[in-house]
């Protein structure tokens, strides 16, 4: 299975009204083009800025709508198709995370990356021939280390976290609601929405104070010219993580101040697994010091298409929180994922069949080569089938296959049948042999019994 790394880019959001009051400087500058980030320390002007490279860099003048086009599209396509797909935003809280995720209505290009996606599922749905879609969706938040279910009939509810052989870790209780329509995701997202814990700070007057993730199953039915039905599933996880946040700075006490804890040991614990992920000396990935960790599992290292945004202020009076999340980015690039298409098994051996076929038909042509077959005129290029004759070739080939594995299995076992029978034949060849061997061993011995006591006898008569 062929690894694919993480995604990153970085957002830079413009100066925010609080930042202009306090003087604060821009710190943070992008080249765009070559996806270069750049921070200067403000106690150190005269040192040449920390430079980072990711998948993307988007400054102050970039929308979300590019972001989506260039970034987030192929993933969220990707989807469509049977991948699993995750999106989450990381940052210091008010660094921009739910403004990328959600968005706004107006103007319409900076629409959040989650509207985008359901237009972009939604659109794909309708496109697509001979095909069924079964869509749903699910909206939970973590708050301090509790999952409730922000579409649930009582949102205030913990659920438990718990893991399937097959499934993997799911949230047992968590509703499904089924989906037809953009229109429907968007009030199934507003309705998750109004029931997030949100809470303010000096940082951020509408501050998340949980992690949320939205999820997008589908299920994929389609039906082949021969009949066959072929089914994949696939999920996408739309995350919208609590910013990182320093208690000096946000004001937090009491309530804030325990939420923040919470965020920043869950944030912590992400950290940790990206670490231990990209170090390839460690065995151990801890997954199950958070709850957010273990809901990322699969996300982080496992069977998906990820993509991290990581959001940026670009005031000097958080250049220590830019640089810590500019690492965290830095290091989350280096995990290495195993996406794969999501279908029914038969349907995955025929894949893995078809392209044993391919490779054997590479070997094959260079082998040819290799013989200097080229010096025949070379024969006419035989018309390329189409998909469905193909596919009944290649069925054709995986029974003929089969009958040939099948064939010699019963002649190996009629062999082991034959060869059970000659042993047995055999034993009881040398069972009949020793039994007479032993018969005259005790003939033997009786005779030179009954000899014996005739001498002892004979004896005793002379004797007298």
């Amino acid at each position: 299975m062929a690894s694919e790394a993480v995604k990153v880019i970085v957002r830079c959001r413009p100066m925010n009204e609080r930042e202009k009051a306090l003087g604060c400087k821009a710190v943070v500058s992008m080249e765009s083009a070559r996806g270069q980030c750049f921070l200067q320390n403000p106690a150190a002007t005269s040192e040449p800025p920390k430079q980072f490279t990711f998948d993307g860099a988007y400054y102050q003048e970039h929308s979300t709508e590019q972001i989506y086009n260039e970034i987030a599209y192929p993933l969220v396509e990707g989807v469509t198709e049977g991948y699993n797909g995750t999106i989450f935003a990381y940052g210091q809280t008010g660094s921009g995370k739910s403004f990328t995720m959600q968005g706004v209505v107006d103007p319409s290009i900076q629409k959040g990356i989650i509207p985008r996606a359901f237009e972009h599922i939604f659109e794909s749905v309708q496109c697509a021939e001979n095909a069924k879609f079964l869509v749903r969706a699910s909206y939970l938040e973590i708050y301090n280390e509790d999952i409730r279910d922000l579409l649930g009939a009582d949102t205030k509810q913990k659920l438990e976290l718990k893991e399937h052989p097959e499934k993997g870790v799911y949230v047992k209780g968590l509703s499904l609601h089924t989906v037809h329509s953009v229109v429907q995701c968007e009030q199934i997202m507003e309705t998750g929405w109004r029931n997030r814990s949100v809470g303010y700070t000096l940082m951020n007057k509408d501050s998340s104070r949980s992690h949320s993730i939205f999820t997008v199953n589908m299920e994929i039915y389609t039906v082949d010219e021969q009949g066959q039905d072929h089914l994949r599933a696939a999920k996408l996880n739309l995350v919208d993580l609590a910013g990182s946040e320093r208690q000096s700075k946000t004001g937090a006490t009491g309530e804030r101040l325990k939420e923040a804890t919470k965020i920043n040991l869950s944030l912590s614990a992400l950290g940790n697994v990206i670490s231990a992920l990209v170090d390839g000396r460690c065995k151990h990935i801890p997954y199950r010091d958070s709850k957010l960790t273990r809901l990322l599992q699969d996300s982080l290292g496992g069977n998906t298409k990820t993509l991290m945004v990581a959001c940026l202020s670009p005031a000097d009076n958080n250049y220590d929180e830019s640089l810590s999340t500019l690492r965290y980015a830095n290091r989350a690039k280096n995990i290495k994922n195993k996406p794969c298409i999501n279908e029914d098994p038969k349907d995955a051996l025929l894949r893995e069949y078809q392209k044993e076929i391919k490779k054997l038909k590479a070997i094959l042509a260079e082998q040819m080569s290799a013989h200097n077959l080229s010096a025949k005129p070379a024969p006419l290029l035989e018309p390329r089938l189409d998909p469905e004759a193909e596919k009944q070739l290649i069925r054709e080939e995986y029974e003929e296959r089969l009958a040939q594995l099948k064939a010699s299995y019963e002649a190996e076992q009629a062999s082991r049948a034959r060869l059970e029978e000659d042993i047995s034949s055999l034993r009881n060849h040398y069972d009949l042999k020793l039994s007479a061997l032993e018969e005259n061993l005790r003939k033997e011995a009786g005779v030179d019994e009954a000899g014996g006591g005739c001498a002892a006898q004979a004896e005793g008569s002379l004797m007298l």
